[in-house]
């Protein structure tokens, strides 16, 4: 198996594995055939006019397929996206948009203010983010050594967005212009997807590169502090249990 694929595994592992949204740029009769052979399903399908990815939602996927998609996905010939379990997860996303109209696609400078304070206030609790570049905006990923509940994790997102919108404040930034979402959010768990690392950008086909204290990270390196997370900075339940204790005592 590729390594990277490997890796993919590891990480979102603990996601359903039955069901995933694919974006790519093919479409017809004979790619559905090959999309959905073996019995595969599909919820909808949603065709671009702008010439960009083509989104399809997968249902039933049978042992094995999902690693075949992760392999398309290596191979950067489609995006996978997954969704999360609607009890509890191990793994938490910070999903931070540009809330800006004139200019969708570039990075304002209140999203680099808001990544730098949201990734400071997580370290600040023992819970190092994965910091991934999203096109205009970032996706800031925990691991979990095990499955917490959802509501839990959403109580843990939604206070540390209000801190950092905070803090934004008290530095004279416009948080309007930031857009936060949290997954998993026990509301819509079966409908909202996200993408998975290794993935590129619709518009600008630019790979989800790391952010680190450095800077962005190239391809390669970025899946090389990937695969050190995995290993070095996976959170321990208990560590999250106590970061969360902490942010609740603060009201």
């Amino acid at each position: 198996m590729d390594p990277k694929v490997s890796l993919l595994r590891e990480f979102y592992g603990g996601l359903p594995a039955d069901r995933a949204k694919v974006e790519t740029e093919e479409h017809g009769f004979a790619f559905l055939d090959r999309l959905l052979a073996g019995g595969v399903g599909l919820e909808y399908g949603e065709l671009t006019l702008a010439g960009l990815l083509h989104k399809y939602k997968l249902t039933g996927l049978p042992a094995g397929r999902r690693d075949e998609l992760l392999q398309a996905h290596v191979a950067q010939t489609c995006n996978v996206c997954l969704y999360f379990g609607d009890r509890a997860n191990d793994v938490f996303c910070f999903n931070l948009d540009n809330n800006h109209q004139a200019n969708n696609t570039a990075l304002i400078p209140e999203m680099t203010a808001a990544v730098a304070v949201l990734g400071a206030h997580l370290r600040g609790l023992g819970c190092e983010p994965l910091i991934i570049a999203s096109g205009r905006g970032y996706h800031l990923w925990g691991r979990l050594a095990g499955p917490v509940a959802n509501e839990r994790l959403y109580d843990f997102m939604l206070r540390s967005g209000v801190a950092t919108v905070a803090a934004l404040h008290v530095q004279g930034h416009d948080h309007h212009r930031v857009k936060f979402n949290f997954y998993p959010d026990p509301r819509t768990c079966d409908v909202v997807s996200l993408r998975l690392f290794g993935s590129r950008h619709a518009k600008t086909k630019a790979f989800s590169r790391v952010l680190t204290a450095q800077g962005l990270l190239d391809e390669a390196p970025s899946w090389d502090y990937f695969a050190d997370y995995l290993k070095t900075k996976t959170i321990p339940v208990a560590r999250f249990a106590a970061a969360a204790a902490a942010l609740a005592a603060q009201g």
